[in-house]
């Protein structure tokens, strides 16, 4: 159960981690490719155990 939280949790804050990562390189004029990819890779990778903290500790207030 806890695993498939995770994976709909990681869906969405995945892809707000990364939408906020792009977007804060944009307003500080950091708009070349490479710097857009990797922040928005960063934003995406650190999602994982985000989500998994989430789902754990849903999981477990929830029953």
């Amino acid at each position: 159960m806890e695993t498939k939280l995770a994976l709909v949790l990681f869906a969405v804050i995945g892809t707000t981690l990364a939408g906020s990562a792009v977007t804060a390189l944009l307003s500080l004029n950091m708009d070349s490719g490479r710097e857009i990819l990797l922040g928005g890779l960063g934003g995406f990778l650190l999602a994982a155990p985000i989500s998994w903290l989430v789902a754990r500790k849903m999981t477990h207030l929830l029953g």
